[in-house]
């Protein structure tokens, strides 16, 4: 049935129908009825073999006995080829659907049965998805946030290391200019001392001199 079931929905070479080109009219189904998902930042996302395979296998699992949407599905199909306007395509379906047991009630609450089967591999996929993000992205998302505490870390470190390096730097030019007021104040101490020694030694060299002319 699923080849069958299969052909109901899409063309043979999968390629999405453009809504410029075709737009269904779908039946109006309960208010319960699952809204369509809605794909993420902006991307339409495009019609997958693999996951309509899926999709598919799930509404076969879940078929109804006795004339339903699936079956009505078909009645509209075989009469697509028809020259008649849709309205009349719908009527003729449902004329064929009162002879099997079926009226409008039953298959709009089939087709809703359907869409709830959707909805139930839709919150599978959602399951599956999160749980992959959380194996594939969670861990590199946490490894990234611990990099980037290390790097904010390394970054502050650095910057105070820098101010450190700075104040050292103020404080040895400092220390320079100190030593150099240092050594000049202990030369010029030096220069008094020698010229104040040499001051006396000569005066009492002088008179050593003058006592020897003049008491010898």
């Amino acid at each position: 049935m699923l080849k069958n079931l299969k052909s109901l929905f899409i063309i043979e070479d999968e390629e999405a129908v453009k809504p410029a080109e075709k737009k269904a009219t779908p039946l109006e189904v309960p208010k319960t009825a699952p809204v369509k998902a809605q794909s993420t930042e902006g991307d339409p996302g495009k019609v997958s073999g693999k996951f309509t395979e899926v999709l598919f296998a799930a509404m076969e699992r879940e078929n109804q006995e006795g004339f339903d949407y699936m079956e009505f599905k078909q009645s509209l199909q075989s009469l697509a080829q028809m020259p008649m306007d849709e309205a009349t395509r719908y009527q003729s379906a449902l004329a064929m659907a009162k002879t099997l047991g079926a009226d409008p009630a039953k298959l709009l609450q089939s087709a809703a049965h359907y869409l709830n089967v959707l909805k139930v591999e839709e919150n599978k996929f959602d399951q599956a998805l999160t749980n992959q993000k959380e194996e594939r992205i969670g861990q590199k998302v946490k490894e990234q946030e611990g990099l980037q505490n290390a790097i904010n870390e390394k970054a502050e470190a650095i910057k105070k290391l820098t101010l450190e390096i700075e104040a050292h730097r103020k404080k040895l030019d400092q220390l320079k200019q100190e030593i150099v007021q240092a050594s000049q104040k202990v030369e010029s101490t030096k220069n008094d001392f020698i010229a104040s020694y040499n001051s006396l030694v000569s005066q009492i060299q002088l008179d050593i001199d003058n006592m020897k002319k003049h008491l010898g």
